[in-house]
C-alpha cells in the first residue's frame, strides 16, 4: 500500500555539478539500453517496448526531465506524446481508446507527457465522472496495463511531486520570464485552488493502481537537480530489471559508473 502523499519527504536535494555529472552517465546507460533494445547492439535481440508515463502537478518539472530522458537519444528511437484534453471525437469512445496509436510496439519507446491518469485525477476532481465511475475506471486502467505488460511493454509510471508553496513559486518565476509564460493559463492558477481534492484522488490512484507489473514511483522533486537524476536513474532500474525479468541480460558498458 503506498503511503498518503502527503507522507512523502520533499527534501532530498542534489549539488547542480554532482547532478549533472550523474545525468551524463544516466544518459549513456540509456542510449545503451535503448540501441540494445531496438536490437541494434548485442546481442541483436529486439526488447520489449518501453512506455514511460509522466505525471504529476502543474510546473513539477515534468518538461524537464522528459528533456533529459530523451536528450541523448536519437529522435528515430524515441516519441514523446503530450496528452491534452479529450477532443469530442475521443470523447465518444471508451477513455482509453485515444491512447491505442501511441503506443510503443517492440523495440519502440514512448514517453507519455500525462497519461490516462487524467481520468482518476481531473476527471474525478471535474466532476465529469462519478466515483463508481472513477473505481471501475481504476479497475480497468489495472488490466489495461497488465495487459500492455504481457504482450512484451515495459511501463515505469513516475509522478513527480512539489509542494504548494514550491508551485506558486514556480507559477510566479514563469509570469515574470517572458520566454516561459507562455507555459501559464489560467486554468494553471484555477487547479491550484483544487489541489486538496487532487491529493486525495491521486491517494487514490496510487493505491487502486500501484501495482508489480506497473509500479508507481513517487519523485520528490521540490529541488530539481534531485529530481531529474532520481527520474532517470529510476527508469533505467525499473527498464533493467524488466528486461532481466523477461530473459535479456544487458551487460553495464565498460567504464559505466551511472550509479557511482
Amino acid at each position: 500500500m503506498h503511503r498518503p502523499i502527503k507522507a512523502i519527504d520533499l527534501t532530498a536535494s542534489l549539488a547542480a555539478d554532482e547532478s549533472q555529472r550523474r545525468i551524463l552517465a544516466a544518459q549513456r546507460r540509456l542510449v545503451h539500453l535503448r540501441l540494445t533494445t531496438a536490437g541494434l547492439l548485442e546481442p541483436q535481440r529486439v526488447g520489449p517496448g518501453l512506455l514511460v508515463l509522466f505525471e504529476g502537478f502543474d510546473a513539477a518539472g515534468k518538461g524537464g526531465a522528459i528533456r533529459r530522458l530523451t536528450g541523448a537519444l536519437d529522435p528515430r528511437h524515441v516519441r514523446v506524446v503530450p496528452i491534452g484534453i479529450p477532443t469530442d471525437e475521443e470523447q465518444r469512445h471508451h477513455f482509453l481508446w485515444r491512447f491505442w496509436p501511441h503506443l510503443p510496439g517492440r523495440g519502440e519507446m514512448t514517453v507519455f507527457d500525462r497519461s490516462w491518469y487524467g481520468r482518476l485525477l481531473v476527471e474525478r476532481v471535474e466532476k465529469s465522472i462519478d466515483l463508481p465511475t472513477v473505481r471501475r475506471s481504476a479497475e480497468e486502467i489495472v488490466e489495461f496495463e497488465r495487459s500492455l505488460v504481457n504482450d512484451g511493454v515495459t511501463i515505469v509510471k513516475l509522478w513527480l511531486h512539489i509542494s504548494d508553496d514550491e508551485q506558486l513559486k514556480r507559477f510566479n518565476e514563469r509570469a515574470s520570464d517572458p520566454l516561459k509564460r507562455w507555459k501559464l493559463n489560467p486554468d494553471d492558477w484555477r487547479n491550484r485552488s483544487l489541489r486538496p481534492a487532487y491529493l486525495e484522488a491521486l491517494d487514490d490512484a496510487l493505491e487502486w493502481t500501484d501495482h508489480a507489473h506497473a509500479h508507481w514511483d513517487v519523485i520528490a522533486a521540490e529541488n530539481k537537480h534531485f529530481a531529474r537524476v532520481a527520474v532517470l536513474e529510476t527508469i533505467i532500474a525499473r527498464w533493467t530489471r524488466d528486461l532481466e525479468r523477461r530473459g535479456l541480460h544487458i551487460p553495464a558498458p565498460r567504464g559505466d559508473d551511472y550509479l557511482h
